[in-house]
């Protein structure tokens, strides 16, 4: 039997794209082609499942592709298409060409078939790859299809594989890559890795390109302030929409550096990217005119809250997404001002702590300099008042993403990461984390990148006592 896995875009509930999509990618020499689950609550289509228009478009999507009448077999998810109908098993067992094929959303050791099929869109989660292939452990011909799908905060990244009955791989699928592969069980390959930089970077930019397509925007705008955060996100949204597309604003205040500016043009060249330049110091100063000056947090908000408005100004004029820049230290700790910086209509490195940051930028250097050194070598600073660090409120980032990431991606008891770090620096960092969840339920939409994101992963009381 020749059996294809096709690992495809697909999009929520656009079934004229995913039937275009699933049948210009038919083979008819094949037996059998497996595609990823299209149904709607697979491709994260959340309450339209109860939309009984929606569900009868669903219908009507596999109807269509039946009335084709494919030479092959065709497995959808766990829907099978052949011959015209369309069959859907109650125990999850197919006879095709005479083999037991066994379709599951879980996978199950002790199944007795030729064939198992794991079709199951799962959301891409750096670090956890390896260890979800190495969980399977089959003793039959296996195969695991996952779609390519933006599905709000949800990637579905690809990396289908293929096991053999000796537990051997015997196929790997690319990470945001559309493929169509036979899959031949007896030709054994060496399991290959992909990096965690190469990984984020691949799925941060499909994610954008995908946005942008489902929604219709076709250019994007962010705030350039001189720091690491935002021109990562530039850097990104230059190599997901190409220099043409990607508009940056300079907003220079009283209390910023020059080297802000500078290393912000710097940056924008490398990129290739248009810039303006919209200072908000004449803004700032007719608002405070009969006003008392105090350089308090009223004031470092309202810098902020200027900024978003110039920013809010040119998305509205000129149709263009806003990107957000704040990173999952900063919302961890509520670094970040409401209606100000955390503005935005998406937000490609919201689930990356700073130290993470830092590692995708040292890697975007690796061949040549994109982003200046002198931004990743510069102490961070929202430059709302004189002299201003990050380390001035917040404790060493190195530190503070250990004490993140055990709590919140490690699920680890707080007594245990008291034994690592000063008990009244870990009480008072998850103190914050559970007071600042009211800002992060305001935050626009964002990209998951852990298997506990606070897009969507992390559900914390906004009104409780315990912290």
């Amino acid at each position: 039997m020749k059996i294809l896995l096709a690992q495809t875009r697909l999009k929520t509930a656009d079934f004229d794209f995913n039937f275009k999509n699933i049948v210009d990618n038919i083979k008819e020499d094949a037996d059998l082609i497996i595609f990823p689950c299209s149904d709607i609550e697979s491709l994260g289509g959340k309450d339209l499942i109860l939309d009984e228009k929606c569900r009868n478009a669903q219908i009507d999507f596999y109807n269509k592709i039946a009335e084709k009448n494919f030479k092959p077999a065709l497995l959808i998810g766990d829907v099978l298409i052949r011959n015209g109908e369309i069959e859907v098993s109650q125990d999850g067992y197919f006879d095709i060409c005479g083999k037991k094929v066994f379709v599951s959303d879980t996978f199950i050791n002790d199944v007795e078939c030729d064939l198992y099929v794991l079709a199951q869109n799962r959301y891409f989660a750096m670090n956890t790859y390896q260890d979800f292939v190495e969980s399977i452990e089959t003793k039959t011909d296996f195969i695991y299809i996952n779609a390519l799908c933006m599905a709000d905060c949800d990637v579905y990244a690809g990396a289908s594989f293929a096991k053999n009955s000796s537990n051997q791989i015997v196929f790997e699928a690319p990470i945001c890559q559309e493929c169509v592969n036979e899959i031949v069980f007896s030709k054994h390959i060496d399991f290959s890795t992909t990096s965690m930089e190469e990984a984020v970077l691949k799925v941060t930019t499909f994610a954008l390109k995908e946005y942008c397509e489902n929604t219709g925007f076709k250019k994007v705008v962010l705030g350039l302030s001189g720091g690491i955060d935002s021109a990562l996100t530039a850097t990104l949204a230059t190599k997901a929409l190409g220099a043409e597309n990607v508009l940056g604003i300079l907003m220079p205040s009283m209390f910023s550096s020059e080297g802000s500016i500078t290393d912000s043009l710097e940056l924008a060249k490398n990129l290739g990217i248009t810039t303006i330049k919209e200072p908000i110091t004449p803004l700032f100063e007719a608002f405070m005119q009969n006003r008392e000056t105090k350089h308090d947090l009223a004031e470092e908000n309202l810098q902020a809250r200027l900024r978003a408005l110039i920013l809010m100004f040119y998305s509205n004029r000129e149709n263009r997404l806003l990107l957000s820049t704040g990173n999952k230290s900063e919302s961890a700790m509520g670094f970040g001002t409401l209606y100000g910086d955390l503005a935005g209509g998406l937000n490609l490195i919201c689930d990356l702590t700073k130290t993470n940051v830092y590692k995708l930028a040292n890697y975007l250097n690796k061949d040549k300099e994109i982003i200046p050194q002198a931004i990743i070598d510069k102490a961070p600073s929202a430059e709302l008042h004189p002299g201003q660090k990050d380390q001035d409120r917040l404790p060493e980032y190195e530190i503070l993403d250990d004490i993140i990431e055990m709590y919140i991606e490690q699920n680890k008891p707080v007594d245990e990461i008291c034994k690592k770090y000063d008990k009244k620096l870990v009480d008072e960092v998850i103190r914050k984390i559970y007071r600042m969840e009211f800002k992060r339920h305001q935050g626009c939409l964002g990209v998951r990148l852990t298997e506990r994101s606070f897009c969507c992963g992390v559900n914390l009381p906004v009104v409780q006592k315990f912290y």
